[in-house]
């Protein structure tokens, strides 16, 4: 609890604990970072440094650019995060002020099939979507990128929670002025969310810029192929066992993540305390 005051000795306890998590959790990045800016002869190296004793950094990148598109795999992510992150919050915002805030028979029901949305994987319905994205025609195109996930149990329910702790008196004052329900999604709720929508958002565009499986499923051209499968297709075709230039591509594909993360971290912090823990 933030007003509890830990004794000293808890205090040291709980910053050691944070400090070895965090630097856990940063060894991996830290490492590829390492490796894209070493000749190969020191990545196979022995001996443990972090900095390379000869830098190799301009010409791992180079080739990381030039071996693979990397730049359309990039332009690839974007479209499609983008396209997701749009019709998630359209489908989910209004969804979500239905359940909220909308008194109708077998509610309950609805937002209980939610929860169970959330419960599963997305991995068990990739056979079906498989066979219904084929009967449609959309395989190896970005529509099968974006289809299967415009719906997002997890946006329903956190905009669902960040809608409850809105007043009802907002939504009562909104109609008596004529405003639609549209209109009260769009210019009042949503705008009031915008911190749960901003969690949302990193959420979904960090999950669908590392998805692997689906796309290796939906789509066989390599100029609609996001950073996840392009990044294996340049290992295993152009790089091999060179890895300097597959840890540069790595690096510039996660590096888009973090100054998104951190640009938006204060939002994303608010987002999550008044949405999910409600």
């Amino acid at each position: 609890m933030s007003g509890v005051r830990l004794s000293r000795p808890a205090a040291i306890v709980r910053h050691a604990i944070l400090l070895i998590t965090g630097a856990l959790i940063m060894a991996p990045f830290v490492w590829m970072v390492s490796l894209s800016l070493k000749p190969p002869g020191e990545i196979f190296r022995g001996s443990f440094s972090i900095l390379p004793e000869h830098w190799y950094a301009l010409e791992n990148y180079t080739k990381a650019l030039t071996a693979a598109p990397l730049q359309q795999y990039m332009l690839n992510g974007v479209i499609v995060c983008a396209a997701i992150l749009m019709l998630q919050i359209l489908v989910c915002a209004s969804s979500a002020y239905a359940l909220a805030k909308l008194e109708f028979r077998g509610r309950d029901t609805l937002f209980s099939l939610v929860l169970i949305g959330l419960l599963l994987p997305h991995q068990v319905l990739s056979l079906p979507l498989f066979i219904l994205c084929y009967s449609i025609g959309i395989l190896n195109t970005y529509a099968a990128l974006i289809f299967p996930f415009i719906v997002s149990p997890f946006g329903i329910f956190l905009f669902r929670q960040f809608f409850r702790s809105i007043p009802d008196d907002i939504i009562h004052a909104a109609r008596l002025d004529g405003l639609s329900e549209l209109a009260i999604i769009w210019r009042i709720m949503v705008p009031m969310a915008m911190p749960a929508i901003i969690a949302f958002a990193i959420f979904s565009v960090v999950g669908h810029w590392n998805d692997l499986f689906w796309p290796l499923i939906a789509v066989r051209d390599e100029n609609l192929m996001p950073p996840a499968l392009g990044i294996m297709s340049f290992a295993n075709q152009e790089a091999g066992n060179d890895y300097g230039p597959l840890m540069a591509a790595s690096t510039l594909i996660v590096l888009p993540l973090i100054i998104a993360f951190l640009a938006a971290q204060r939002w994303f912090v608010e987002g999550l305390a008044k949405g999910a823990v409600k």
